[in-house]
């Protein structure tokens, strides 16, 4: 295995409904990994010394404290029942839940949140502590959201990555090669070259724009990126999609047939100093399966 595959499977336990089916995603991945798995459970304890009337000022901490343990006990429980080979710590952490989950990425492999909140249209809405933890930490982050159907994540499908030929998408496909090889799943590789810009240039000096050269170009910006990765990974069934339009709405076109995507954090058009790009975040907050942020070398330092 990879060196930056190496270290726990850390999953956050905040105690919603969500809590199980990602404590069960959770231990499947560190199963598959032959990894640790660690339980997280942060207490914002300073908030809960903030001056307050009696009888709620009294005993708040330890109270939530008490809490935190019943949680953490009920994910173990969980954990053996699903993956009874997993081994597994639990962290009762003592400041607030991104800062928990980003110290606690400093060592992992792989950092597990879960989402359950489903808005109006079929979409998951992705909340503050997964955005800030996603965006800062130091390791990949997965967040395991409900499909629409089944409510468990989906255990059936492709493995599905972002391709753009930036640093952050060889993260990705490094990750992606490694997940389909864990599962025995397809992988689908998908590249998408968007040429509106320069059409509506085009179209404006009354010229036509010749796509074929760009076309080709991009098909050969995939299968270079593919090349090395599939002499590594033999078993593993690639199909290769080159496509035309936004990164994002073609993702997520597949994603609601994957079982999994993977994104880099930012592409080759992102803006420096940003730790989170566009496609990431909008793929984070509509993708109807569990979606891990694979992070290139020296992203989410502090």
């Amino acid at each position: 295995m990879p060196e930056y595959l190496n270290g726990a499977v850390v999953v956050g336990i905040d105690g919603s409904d969500a809590t199980a089916r990602t404590v069960r995603w959770a231990a499947a991945e560190a199963r598959r990994r032959h990894a640790e798995l660690r339980l997280v459970h942060a207490i914002d304890e300073e908030e809960l010394k903030f001056p307050r009337t009696l009888p709620l000022g009294e005993g708040l901490v330890e109270k939530a404290r008490t809490r935190g343990h019943r949680l953490l006990r009920h994910a173990r429980d969980l954990v053996r029942e699903a993956e009874p080979s997993v081994k597994i710590t639990a962290v009762l952490g003592h400041d607030r839940p991104a800062p928990a989950l980003l110290a606690a990425s400093e060592d992992a492999a792989l950092l597990v949140l879960g989402t359950e909140q489903i808005h109006a249209l079929g979409r998951v809405l992705v909340g503050s502590v997964s955005i800030a933890v996603t965006t800062h930490a130091r390791c990949p982050v997965a967040v395991v959201r409900p499909h629409i159907a089944e409510g468990e994540a989906p255990e059936e499908g492709p493995v599905v990555v972002g391709v753009d030929g930036s640093r952050a998408s060889e993260a990705a496909l490094a990750l992606a090669f490694e997940e389909a090889s864990w599962r025995g799943a397809p992988l689908v590789a998908l590249h998408c070259w968007d040429d509106t810009f320069l059409a509506a240039l085009f179209a404006e000096s009354r010229t036509t724009l010749d796509t074929s050269d760009f076309e080709e170009r991009e098909g050969e910006v995939l299968a270079e990126r593919l090349a090395g990765w599939q002499e590594k990974y033999p078993e593993v069934q690639v199909e290769r999609v080159l496509t035309r339009g936004r990164a994002s709405d073609e993702l997520l076109g597949y994603a609601d047939r994957a079982r999994l995507l993977i994104v880099g954090s930012r592409g080759r058009g992102g803006v420096a100093g940003m730790l989170l790009g566009s496609t990431s975040q909008r793929v984070l907050s509509a993708a109807l399966c569990p979606v891990i942020v694979a992070r290139s070398q020296g992203d989410g330092k502090r």
